[in-house]
């Protein structure tokens, strides 16, 4: 009887998740509502094709949201079709749009939102990965990140080793939920819209940074300084969500 009532309690809980998880994959986000509303002033023959649009900051005034989700939607634009970024140049309308046509897909999570949630979560299990982290934990980083020099010395985007440095630092917490949640936020990357920022973005350069702040991650790590550590993640992964935004600056 007790096993039937937790039984139903279960399905009942999974239920409302299933809702609450179909609620929140429906819901609109911002990059797609600012798409929607450009796509009007496209539709309704404000901006014409061929035409530049109007500088970033003017854009951002008109409607009313800041320069990284203005970017962001910008992006889900020119995966569509409808625009071009020309770099260094400007934001040029490529297609004329039919009233009625169909609105933004979901193109994956906001990369400012999916950096900014990276940065609170893995500032936070950085903690526990000082606390808990072996030396044969250190020599494995270590490792990963000369692999990724070597990967940009050769050319080659060192996504698979950046990867394998965070999924260990989520491993070391000893914490299976954690390591779930951080290696899947890592994995949005793929998403169609973060994946094209990071084709614009993503360079010798960029990479050159990103192992530098590695680098002082794994220092912190093995100095057992857990605050050094939280600033080291925490600057790392806002820096790189500056980085990706960056590239988009308008001339």
């Amino acid at each position: 009887m007790r096993l039937d009532r937790c039984g139903s309690l279960w399905h009942h809980f999974s239920d409302s998740a299933s809702m609450v998880s179909s609620f929140a994959s429906s819901e609109r986000k911002l990059y797609q509502k600012i798409a929607d509303r450009l796509r009007e002033y496209i539709v309704q023959g404000d901006f014409k094709v061929g035409m530049r649009l109007p500088p970033e900051r003017d854009l951002t005034q008109l409607l009313g949201v800041s320069r990284p989700s203005l970017r962001e939607a910008l992006i889900a634009l020119e995966i569509e079709g409808s625009i071009e970024i020309r770099m260094g140049s400007g934001v040029y309308v490529a297609a004329r749009l039919r009233e009625g046509g169909a609105r933004t897909v979901t193109l994956g999570e906001s990369p400012s939102e999916l950096m900014q949630a990276r940065a609170l979560i893995e500032g936070e299990a950085v903690v526990l990965a000082c606390m808990h982290g072996k030396k044969s934990d250190y020599r494995y980083l270590k490792d990963c990140i000369e692999a990724m020099r070597a990967s940009i010395e050769a050319n080659r985007p060192p996504l698979e080793d950046d990867r394998k440095f965070h999924h260990r630092l989520a491993k070391m917490t000893g914490n299976s939920a954690l390591l779930r949640i951080i290696t899947s936020l890592f994995d949005e990357r793929h998403s169609p819209i973060s994946a094209h920022l990071s084709e614009r973005s993503e360079n010798h350069g960029t990479w050159d940074a990103a192992v530098i702040e590695h680098e002082a991650i794994l220092h912190a790590l093995e100095c057992k300084d857990v605050i050094a550590a939280q600033t080291a993640m925490r600057q790392h992964l806002l820096c790189s969500e500056a980085r990706w935004l960056g590239a988009l600056e308008a001339p």
